[in-house]
């Protein structure tokens, strides 16, 4: 993809996979792009044609199959201004030598975030009628109406649901759960305000307070070395029984060795949308356990949700081309603490 560079204000890297770049922009989307600033695509930025680009581009728009933005790199583009990520989480990309820099970063994760959000909310309303583990289940998923035994009180009116992470993602599964009647939506996160937390419908509580109470427990948290494995054999031994744990955020968050022992009793059951490791083995337990059923990695934005995260860059590219603040920058303070 080319542009005549003196229509256009800033020179601009547009840097992802070649199919990732036809999912981002269709004719409108690329027609709105190059009325905003003078593209060119690639998927590296090593050649010495990407180099010789890079050398002049003012800003990067990046998003899945980005190489990541090193020291090495970063030094090659001296005109460099903003990166612009059209996904979820800029980790993929966000070297350290990323700080080094007054760049303005941003990305889409407030938009990706809305998938996920609706998929944890499928998950929590299957998980309280026990739907995926009856329908994988050959003794129940063909009898007609029934009641089944063993898997606890199949029903999603006043529920407790427990949300781990008042992330962007989390603060939007507590917002949709105020469609399910009766429901007590309770929060553990150590850098939630109180207050946030009430005004969006749920309750700030210690997780020990949380995982004693849920039918069901939802994970946002970012991927931390402090939250590696936060929901291990302990925290799952205080699940109530029939509980379900539903991960959307990360896979390393649970212990999975510990999860499929629990589920394998038949005391808690799981939906997962990411494991640990990712891709799950072959020999993982997870696998041959009844209670667990797990989807690949497909909460995120796929299909036409992916032009839903172009919107989203453009409308930041657009405020950023205008001399105006974009509305998500991503700072070095706060990185940290994002998925």
């Amino acid at each position: 993809m080319t542009a005549t560079v003196t229509a256009y204000r800033r020179e601009a890297l547009v840097v992802m996979d070649r199919e990732v770049f036809a999912a981002h922009f269709d004719e409108t989307r690329l027609e709105r792009l190059t009325s905003l600033v003078a593209p060119i695509w690639t998927d590296e930025l090593d050649s010495p044609q990407a180099r010789e680009r890079l050398a002049t581009a003012e800003l990067l728009v990046t998003s899945w199959g980005a190489p990541r933005l090193t020291a090495e790199r970063l030094a090659a583009a001296p005109r460099l201004q903003a990166v612009f990520h059209a996904a979820g989480s800029i980790r993929s990309v966000a070297d350290h030598s990323l700080w080094s820099r007054d760049l303005v970063i941003t990305s889409a994760a407030d938009a990706n975030a809305v998938p996920v959000a609706e998929y944890t909310l499928a998950a929590v309303i299957f998980a309280g009628k026990k739907a995926p583990f009856l329908a994988a289940d050959a003794s129940t998923a063909y009898q007609g109406w029934s009641r089944p035994q063993g898997f606890g009180d199949l029903s999603n009116f006043r529920r407790t649901i427990g949300v781990v992470g008042f992330s962007r993602i989390g603060r939007r599964v507590v917002d949709l759960l105020q469609t399910l009647e009766g429901a007590t939506v309770l929060v553990a996160d150590p850098h939630a305000d109180p207050a946030a937390v009430a005004a969006a419908g749920a309750r700030l509580v210690d997780l020990g307070e949380l995982l004693s109470q849920v039918d069901v427990l939802t994970l946002h948290a970012p991927e931390l070395p402090s939250t590696r494995q936060m929901i291990g054999a302990a925290e799952l031994a205080q699940l109530p029984d029939h509980a379900t744990v539903v991960n959307t955020a990360r896979g390393s968050l649970v212990d999975s060795a510990a999860l499929a022992a629990e589920c394998r009793t038949g005391r808690l059951f799981a939906i997962l949308d990411v494991t640990d490791p990712e891709p799950l083995p072959v020999e993982s337990p997870l696998r041959a356990v009844r209670n667990v059923m797990v989807t690949p990695h497909i909460a995120g934005s796929l299909g036409t949700e992916i032009h839903r995260l172009t919107d989203h860059m453009l409308a930041e590219l657009t405020r950023w081309v205008a001399g105006e603040p974009v509305h998500g920058r991503i700072t070095a303070d706060a990185f940290p603490l994002t998925a």
